[in-house]
């Protein structure tokens, strides 16, 4: 395409919902925390690598007997709170700023479980309730890459 030779009405992205396809066989739930696979459909948060955090589910949506694609959930980027593992995998106030780790779909660690776990996003913060979690599927990718990068 050549360069703009006059003005040009640019789409922008409205408001902060977004909506995205679910994979094959998955229910997500109003919530839930969303993540993207591989392929670029949207999953429930699991114990799993390949995957990335992208936001909240604002709805429920079952896409059980579907194929990937055949339903859309909302979700919302932003932060979150979710539950705290336990033991070894709990997050601590030490861990602000450092990326959390999908354990299930209301479930975040502070580790990837021996390599099984996928980024779900930012540590913002930890209180009696959970674990606050910055969901900006840009930002995740790019921390996790430059953790990996920094332990290679």
């Amino acid at each position: 395409m050549a360069p703009l030779t006059a003005d040009r009405n640019t789409p922008r992205y409205e408001g902060d919902t977004r909506h995205g396809p679910l994979a094959a066989s998955v229910k997500a739930y109003a919530g839930a925390l969303l993540m993207r696979n591989a392929a670029g459909y949207l999953v429930a948060g699991q114990t799993a690598t390949g995957l990335v955090g992208v936001g909240r589910s604002e709805a429920q949506v079952d896409n059980g007997v579907g194929s990937a694609g055949d339903l859309s959930v909302a979700y919302r980027p932003g932060c979150f709170r979710f539950a705290n593992s336990a033991a070894a995998d709990e997050v601590t106030i030490a861990d602000i700023g450092e990326l959390a780790y999908a354990v299930d779909d209301q479930t975040v660690a502070k580790t990837d479980g021996t390599a099984s776990r996928s980024p779900a996003g930012i540590i913002e913060d930890v209180d009696a309730q959970g674990v606050w979690i910055r969901l900006d599927e840009a930002l995740t990718k790019a921390a996790a890459t430059a953790a990996a990068a920094a332990a290679a």
